[in-house]
């Protein structure tokens, strides 16, 4: 049986063996894992023999490479230095790496992963409030501004995200489970897609981002957010981070309130309205590109309706 065959649950007893393998080689004693998420990475609440509490992230179906990873390291050092920001410590194994990798014997391929500390409180999930909205948004303008200047080490890089696909591959076009015909309204909405981020790039100067800014990526810790899972950061614009966390909004009034957030600290990139609606209508694209080559049995099983709501929100952005 093939690893995507397999269940959540039973996918996760996959990973276990390997988070354990991965805690030993830092020095923490015995420890209590809890896997808390197995979605697109499989992340662990390790406890320490001290009760001090971490987060390990294996990654998955993330296709990251070990530069990339050390972008994400090094950029989440810098952030947590950034005085209003909180976010996640990536922690040194013993051999003094970020970075751990094991082999995944279902995989048939290695596996890398980061532990982090732990962040206290609670995930904005499903109904965040218009106090959390704002506050998320003062996060993200604190971040830009952080990373407006920062350069890469040599050793790190991240792709340029001015294709529809984010530098992940199109999985729409050779997929059996999308029709020619929706293929071709697909296409033609990636080509109007292109042609406005060409056209946004040529008047922004692309920077660090996070690019993955939802509401369960954000922790609510009573008075202010905490930021985390930096897997996704990429080299985009700003407009296109706050493309990405409007398209999860439901709301106008949370969308009014991040950008409240936003502009308490900075002035907003300019848009109009459809460079925003074709933004996150990409953003749903390429969400669609990711459940269809998933490994997550879960999202698969999405596929047909997810497929046909983004064919009509294609059609209420762009017309028929």
């Amino acid at each position: 049986m093939a690893f995507a065959d397999l269940s959540i649950e039973q996918q996760v007893e996959t990973m276990l063996p390997l988070a354990r393998q991965i805690i030993d080689g830092f020095d923490l004693g015995a420890c209590e894992l809890e896997s808390i998420n197995h979605e697109f990475n499989s992340t662990f609440k390790v406890t320490a023999s001290s009760g001090e509490r971490f987060a390990l992230r294996i990654n998955v179906n993330s296709k990251r490479t070990l530069p990339n990873l050390r972008a994400e390291i090094f950029w989440v050092g810098q952030l947590a230095t950034v005085a209003g920001l909180t976010v996640p410590v990536p922690i040194k194994n013993r051999s003094g790496e970020y970075i751990s990798t094991v082999w995944h014997p279902m995989l048939k391929r290695n596996l890398h992963a980061v532990l982090f500390s732990w962040l206290d409180g609670k995930e904005l999930g499903d109904e965040p409030t218009e106090e959390m909205m704002r506050a998320a948004g003062r996060a993200m303008a604190r971040m830009h501004a952080a990373a407006r200047d920062i350069r890469l080490p040599e050793s790190a890089s991240l792709p340029i995200v001015d294709d529809v696909f984010w530098d992940n591959g199109d999985s729409i076009e050779p997929s059996d489970l999308v029709t020619t015909e929706e293929k071709a309204i697909i296409a033609k909405a990636v080509e109007k897609i292109e042609a406005i981020t060409r056209d946004l790039y040529s008047r922004n100067r692309p920077q660090l981002i996070h690019a993955d800014i939802h509401p369960w990526n954000v922790m609510w810790q009573g008075s202010d957010v905490a930021i985390f899972d930096f897997d996704d950061c990429v080299i985009g614009l700003p407009v296109q981070d706050i493309a990405v966390t409007l398209y999860y909004n439901d709301t106008d009034e949370q969308d009014a309130a991040f950008l409240a957030g936003y502009q308490e600290l900075a002035p907003l990139p300019e848009f109009t309205h459809d460079e925003m609606s074709a933004l996150k209508l990409q953003r749903r694209i390429v969400l669609l590109s990711y459940i269809l080559e998933t490994e997550n049995p879960e999202h698969r099983a999405i596929v047909p309706e997810y497929l046909a709501k983004t064919i009509k929100r294609i059609e209420e952005v762009f017309g028929r």
